[in-house]
């Protein structure tokens, strides 16, 4: 299972982000859990400084934008 992690404070980008992540998961019929962090006490725990942020499994993969859903599709293929 993928676990997704969405980095922001919860502004219109941070949610667009959540929604692309779920949607591109969803089209790759991935088992995945998401977890919104608005805390940015945390973000600094990932060195980012950016946001929104998206990290897979661990790892930061996008800061500071929203990829698109075929972008978003090969980040999680990928990771």
């Amino acid at each position: 299972m993928k676990k997704l992690q969405i980095l922001g404070t919860g502004c219109a980008k941070c949610k667009a982000l959540s929604e692309t992540s779920s949607k591109a998961a969803d089209a790759l019929c991935l088992q995945y859990e998401i977890e919104k962090i608005t805390d940015m006490m945390r973000f600094a725990d990932f060195g980012v400084m950016l946001t929104p942020a998206l990290v897979v499994d661990g790892k930061v993969k996008v800061t500071g934008r929203v990829p698109t859903l075929e972008e978003m599709k090969k980040l999680l293929q990928d990771a």
